[in-house]
Formats: structure tokens, sequence, C-alpha cells
């Protein structure tokens, strides 16, 4: 059998044995259980503990489609939110304009709001006004609301970083193996969104610090882990990133414009600017090494 590597796991002739005799052992288990008691045997978890239950169960599908092992039948088709997906339904809000020099609006105070009774509005304000509207995250993720004077001003959304981004990794200087291991110490920008009634100078890059400050304590807090770098992609086609780069975030080079799953070596996407801000200055150190 010739090697197998799926996200990052070597699959060995001893492990396709291994998950054969789990499956004979308990032929009235579903895939799902299946998928879970291999998880558990392999101590294949996330970092916060939970089972890596969905990308064991594409690796037992994988290797049952390649026909390597054999999956008892599917038992039912759950549904999957994630292919009629309802878009966010719009939630009641105060659109009087904001236009203030910034000491006048402050305290500027910023709320994680994933898994809270604020999500809903935050998912509204996204599909509503940002112009790629709102999109819903898979993988580590949070999603924060920036208020002033009793009311929402802003929107930013963070989810896990793209696992291979030429620019940010020469930026890092890591190996292949470090960033495997240590890709989920990196937050990746989504969406940034400042409402457009609001017109408040200086508002966005003081925003961005205030929310880089403390993004690496809200991660930890749901995820229980830290994290050490900062990305985003900037389409300089409509943006110049002015508030980044008052925020000091650095500019690191361009995507390719080919896209994660491309095999033909040809754009097929808008290129973007990518810029990065350490969270810590031994960011390089963690990074490159086990990390914490």
């Amino acid at each position: 059998m010739t090697e197998l590597k799926y996200r990052g796991r070597v699959v060995t002739a001893e492990d396709i044995l291994y998950i054969r005799e789990l499956i004979a052992a308990h032929p009235r288990a579903s895939r799902r259980r299946l998928s879970q008691k291999l998880c558990e045997a392999w101590q294949w978890k996330q970092a916060n503990g939970a089972l890596r239950d969905m990308v064991c169960r594409g690796l037992l599908l994988t290797l049952h489609r390649a026909g390597h092992i054999e999956l008892p039948a599917v038992k039912f088709e759950p549904h999957n939110p994630l292919v009629r997906r309802e878009r966010p339904a719009p939630v009641p809000n105060d659109t009087t304009p904001i236009h203030a020099p910034l000491q006048e609006l402050r305290p500027v105070e910023i709320e994680q709001v994933r898994r809270t009774d604020h999500e809903p509005l935050f998912n509204s304000l996204m599909e509503q006004y940002h112009y790629l509207n709102y999109e819903q995250p898979v993988g580590e993720h949070l999603k924060f609301l920036v208020w002033a004077q009793g009311r929402p001003i802003a929107c930013l959304a963070w989810s896990s970083a793209p696992r291979h981004l030429g620019s940010r990794d020469r930026y890092i200087g890591w190996n292949t193996e470090a960033r495997r291991r240590n890709i989920r110490f990196i937050a990746y920008n989504t969406r940034y969104l400042i409402l457009p009634w609001v017109r408040v100078p200086h508002l966005a890059s003081h925003i961005l610090g205030k929310m880089t400050g403390q993004l690496s304590q809200h991660w930890e807090r749901l995820y229980g882990h830290p994290v050490y770098f900062a990305e985003t992609f900037i389409d300089p086609g409509r943006f110049r990133g002015t508030c980044y780069r008052a925020a000091n975030w650095k500019f690191l080079g361009r995507t390719t414009g080919r896209g994660k799953n491309d095999h033909t070596y040809k754009p097929n996407r808008p290129i973007k600017e990518v810029l990065g801000l350490p969270l810590t200055p031994r960011f390089r150190e963690l990074l490159q090494g086990g990390a914490a």
C-alpha cells in the first residue's frame, strides 16, 4: 500500500488493519460511533479536548471509497444545514447617524457574541451591510460586536487561518511540520464592518488596536489555546487597508489568486494583499517551535 496522508496524519498499513478490526468488533455501530471510538483510541482531539469527530469521519470515508475498509451502510441522512442554510433574519436596529470625534464616542467596548443572545444581531448586521454578506464560518471562529453609547457600531469576524499562505509562511519562517502543528495559533480576520451610519475619524484603527489586544484571551477562553499572530486579506481593487496599516499591521505579500484546492497553477480569483500582525514579540519562536 502506498503511504496515505489525511489532514496532516500519515495513515499506515497497521492503522488500516486496526480500523478493520475496530469495525469488526462493533458490527452494529454507526459510522459516527466508529469515528468517535477511533478518535478515543488514537487520542485524536482538538486543543479544547473535543474529539476531532468530523475530521475522523472524513478519513474513514476516504479509506472506504478507496477500498481499504468497508464501513457499515448509512443508517439515515441527517439534515445538513450547510446545504441550504437560511440567510440571517433582519434584526431591528437604530440607524441614527453617529458623526462625532473619537474622544466623544468613547468608551468603545468589544463583546464576543458567539453562542450568546447577541449572535443573531451580529449575523444580521453582516448580512445587511457587509459587501460580502454574512458567511457561516467552519472550524474555530469568534464573532465580535463593538458598542458605543449603548449601540452597535462595528462587527469583526475571526476564524481559523488558511493552511497554506506563501507570504505569511515565509514571514514566520516555519517549516512544513511546524506549520501543520501550529497553524491553530493563527487567527484570520475574515470580516470587518464599520456600520454605514457611523462616521468617526480614526475609529477603525482604534477598534483594531483594542481588538488585537484581547483576541488571544477570547480565543483561549473558548478553545483552550491562545493565538500568536493575526492575518487578513485586502482586495486592493476595493480597499487600501489604511486602518490596518494605521494599527501597525504589516504588508506580507500577495496571494497567488489560485485558492486552496487549485490544481491548475493558474490564477482563478482576485489577487489580494496579505497583512499580518504579531500578537506577541515571541511569535516566531512559538510558531516555529512546539508552541505552548
